[in-house]
């Protein structure tokens, strides 16, 4: 019996022939119904005057409710769409929850809808629905973001962290020579259709079919009670060019192999394999008490152990981050080129899951990015929490979750102002005060300036304001975050080789939140 069995939303009140009362004789049966009828007719004619009354008052409320309810200052009720296969199953369910809480009804399709949540890749099979979005219109998707989470696209881009692999069959001839010079490397073949991973011979790999890659296999992974396990993080993508990526830096999932990796068997993928049968981060004895007991949460309960057993776990983090830094970066231009097609990249935002293994030495490989993460806590109820805390954070970080009737862009002037004005976005008043910035705008330095901004660079500004005010447990990674004593040192002058391969938009957000934690530490992070 799963979760959702075990826990029924409904429980019915059953129906019992013992609460009926018997008879107590004719004469007195037929006065007490006449006193009944009379009453019920009564009743009958008051509920019919107050309908009436409520109809003509109240018209407005009376609405689908796919549809919201509209409000005093026209605001309504928002609606969310949610498509998947087989919803009845039940693994999108807290995703429902959350909407709920947050006060959204449930449409679809046809719905005058404010979010649609995808589980599948939308831009296809629902194109023409999202050929005209408005602008308040949210989107849990970007254009071309299978350029990240394609096994295949994202492990044959040599990018850092990522451990060595080789496209097949066009790579074949550049695989079989690295081979010949590294033979004492172990290999597994991948392929984006199925999820079977298993460490092979050379001479056993299918190196003619297409779809498919080899990489290489971390051979020497970091263990916890002689298991294997990996760190999923989950990313947000709040916008391109500008970029902005965002983790929950709260909590992570844990993940543990379902067998011991000593003694080693390439056979049994139970030792090296994280599958759907995993071994959860409370079943795990040197674990159980700090998550447990401690009511720590799944990446606090490893920074402990860590800590306890003498590692460093602030390095990890800080390679996990760069290593998610380095995909977008790398990936940015496709995902540019594949927006392109819409109106405005700002109706879309998404959350997706980064896994990592970890050696021996604590050094940090990246092995895939899964688009939609699974969401459902039907195998482990526990992950409940785990799920709904994500969710309800990338809601809040993108403003879908809001403490406003409307949506900001479908807000008046005034309602805009509250939540960010131009005077929330500037920043560098020394600079921007000077001469040269009041009249000249083509410097660089002059570009953040608010004189300077075009009207696209101020709305983008004010977004990430928005989002920095609704963060919850997310946290900033790009633009890179840094300590205020870095901030008030940074010039142009002494700027890094990485901000100079920055495009111009993703300069000035870089330097637009440098100037924030200038003025306020809070922003430096």
């Amino acid at each position: 019996m799963d979760y959702y069995q075990k826990n029924p939303t409904y429980n019915l009140p059953r129906y019992s022939p013992s609460q009926h009362r018997r008879s107590r004789g004719p004469g007195k049966l037929i006065t007490a119904a006449s006193i009944v009828l009379g009453f019920g007719i009564i009743l009958t004619l008051l509920n019919i005057y107050e309908l009436h009354k409520m109809k003509e008052d109240h018209m407005i409320h009376i609405q689908p409710t796919s549809e919201g309810k509209t409000g005093q200052f026209g605001s309504k009720q928002p609606v969310v769409w949610v498509d998947g296969k087989h919803l009845e199953s039940g693994y999108l369910t807290h995703v429902f929850a959350v909407f709920d809480r947050i006060g959204y009804a449930v449409g679809d399709s046809e719905s005058k809808w404010d979010v649609l949540w995808s589980h599948e890749y939308p831009f296809e099979t629902l194109s023409k629905k999202l050929a005209d979005l408005k602008p308040h219109q949210r989107v849990n998707h970007f254009p071309g973001t299978g350029f990240i989470t394609n096994k295949v696209s994202l492990a044959t881009s040599s990018i850092p962290y990522i451990p060595k692999a080789f496209k097949i069959p066009s790579e074949k001839e550049s695989f079989l020579k690295y081979t010949k010079e590294h033979p004492d490397k172990l290999w597994v073949q991948k392929r984006n259709s199925h999820r079977g991973i298993k460490i092979k011979k050379i001479k056993d790999l299918d190196l003619a079919s297409d779809g498919s890659f080899v990489q290489e296999y971390v051979d020497k992974p970091f263990l916890i009670d002689k298991r294997k396990f990996d760190i999923g993080v989950y990313t947000i993508l709040t916008s391109i060019d500008p970029l902005r990526v965002y983790i929950v830096e709260g909590e992570v999932l844990l993940r543990f192999c379902a067998a011991d990796y000593h003694p080693f068997d390439s056979t049994n993928t139970k030792k090296y394999v994280v599958d759907d049968n995993y071994t959860p981060v409370w079943e795990m004895p040197s674990l159980k008490a700090i998550f447990d007991d401690g009511m720590y949460t799944c990446k606090e309960t490893l920074d402990t152990y860590l800590e306890q057993t003498g590692r460093n776990h602030l390095k990890l983090w800080e390679d996990i981050k760069d290593s998610i830094r380095q995909v977008y970066l790398h990936k940015e231009k496709s995902l540019i080129s594949s927006s392109s097609r819409f109106r405005n990249n700002r109706n879309f935002f998404e959350m997706v899951r980064f896994d990592f293994v970890l050696d021996d030495q604590l050094n940090v490989y990246l092995m895939e990015v899964n688009m939609s993460p699974n969401l459902s806590s039907g195998h482990f109820w526990r992950n409940k929490r785990i799920y709904e805390h994500v969710v309800y954070n990338v809601l809040s970080l993108v403003g879908v979750a809001k403490t406003t009737s409307n949506a900001f862009e479908d807000s008046d002037m005034d309602g805009k102002d509250m939540q960010a004005s131009d005077k929330d976005v500037t920043v560098f008043p020394m600079w921007c005060s000077e001469r040269k910035c009041m009249t000249d705008c083509q410097s660089e330095k002059c570009s953040i300036c608010h004189q300077c901004l075009s009207r696209d660079m101020k709305s983008s500004l004010k977004h990430a304001f928005m989002e920095h005010a609704s963060r919850g447990s997310c946290r900033r990674i790009f633009p890179k975050p840094v300590s205020q004593e870095e901030a008030l040192k940074w010039s142009l002058a002494s700027a890094s080789d990485e901000y100079h391969s920055l495009n111009p938009h993703n300069k000035k957000m870089y330097i637009w939140f440098m100037g924030k934690c200038r003025l306020d530490p809070g922003w430096c992070y």
